[in-house]
């Protein structure tokens, strides 16, 4: 993750909470239906859990509610701070992100929620090469996130936002690197995994992945 997209998330540390769970303003469609996507998530996890992008750890509670081990990684320190105090001692918060985080432990799924489009597709294609060899058979990476099912959808989400008045999300979308299905479902395709993509509303989807 680049050094301007960890500012972001470093600025919206305190008010995080509130724009995912308010679902007021421009955002309001990206995080339609929050908690079911948590659960859908939660609900195609197995075993030991690596989380990628922990933020304040709402994703990350329900997974350990829901009995699983979880290792949870987070970038900013403010985001870490929140998340620690919000689940205690319960799960251990590392540093890291997408590709830097413990190899040597056991892994049957990782997940991550809103965060994967902070990689551009070559770099999603690494990580996922990364994480495919980690995988034993069965193993999953369930992904919820922004994505488009083609490059034309993608490009008429961001007219939209621009007609709406969505200054913020329009600029989101044209300055960060929203991946569309054909290419994602290739990566994991070329890297043994058996694909599902389920829509979740108008921006988000969830991709799991189950390697063979």
């Amino acid at each position: 993750m680049g050094r301007e997209f960890l500012d972001v998330f470093e600025q919206w540390a305190e008010s995080y909470d509130e724009t995912v769970l308010g679902h007021k303003g421009e955002y309001k469609e990206v995080f339609s239906g929050y908690r079911q996507i948590l659960e859908s998530v939660v609900n195609r996890s197995y075993g030991h859990v690596i989380e990628f992008g922990v933020g304040t750890g709402n994703l990350t509670k329900k997974l350990i509610d829901n009995g699983l081990k979880v290792t949870g990684i987070e970038p900013s320190s403010p985001m870490r701070k929140i998340a620690e105090a919000k689940l205690g001692s319960t799960v251990k918060i590392i540093d890291g992100d997408f590709f830097h985080f413990p190899e040597i432990i056991s892994v049957d799924t990782f997940v991550s929620t809103y965060a994967f489009h902070h990689l551009s597709d070559l770099e999603k294609a690494e990580a996922i090469t990364k994480y495919g060899k980690l995988l034993s058979k069965g193993g999953r990476i369930v992904f919820a996130d922004t994505m488009f099912e083609s490059e034309e959808d993608y490009n008429n989400a961001i007219v939209k936002a621009k007609e709406e008045g969505f200054h913020n999300l329009a600029n989101d979308l044209e300055t960060e690197y929203y991946t569309t299905i054909p290419v994602i479902r290739a990566i994991l395709e070329n890297n043994g995994f058996i694909v599902l993509f389920t829509r979740c509303n108008s921006f988000v989807w969830l991709m799991e992945g189950v390697k063979q």
